[in-house]
């Protein structure tokens, strides 16, 4: 069961200069996803981080993007944020796309000098993700934006 929020994530964001991030998002759940991502953004305009957004088909297929998008862009991303909501149905292809793009996600943070940070929702009906957007459990879009920008700086200083 998820808490409600990590109040302390909004403590000591550090202020970070010449950063840029790459949000990878999916068209599924678009209403969600869309919040998810306006929750990232608001953190990231208001740190003054360069980013942009690429929009997938669906949520397996993030991985892939982010994979491609470090190897051959000219512009090198000092983070990426994969955005995505999955909601449970009534078969079993839910566990197997949550499953993906969890392996693929821990997989890009080993393989990449980056970090990609994880702003999937897995939930298992609308009104949780609903509450993940704003409502009880915080707003994990903008929880992922803090950690991107935490991240960054923590790669920076090593």
């Amino acid at each position: 069961m998820a808490t409600q929020g990590n109040t302390l994530l909004h403590k000591g964001i550090p202020n970070i200069e010449d950063a840029f991030v790459v949000i990878v998002k999916t068209e599924w759940n678009a209403h969600i996803v869309d919040a998810l991502e306006e929750g990232a953004l608001k953190v990231l305009n208001a740190q003054s981080i360069k980013h942009k957004t690429v929009v997938v088909p669906g949520a397996f297929e993030i991985p892939f993007m982010i994979n491609s998008i470090a190897k051959n862009s000219k512009e090198k991303a000092s983070a990426f944020i994969a955005l995505a909501t999955v909601i449970q149905g009534d078969t079993p292809h839910f566990d197997y796309v949550c499953q993906g793009i969890t392996n693929g996600i821990a997989q890009l943070n080993i393989a990449l000098d980056v970090p990609t940070i994880f702003g999937v929702l897995t939930v298992l009906t609308e009104e949780q993700a609903m509450d993940r957007i704003g409502g009880k459990h915080g707003h994990k879009g903008e929880e992922a934006a803090i950690t991107a920008v935490k991240m960054i700086h923590l790669t920076n200083s090593i």
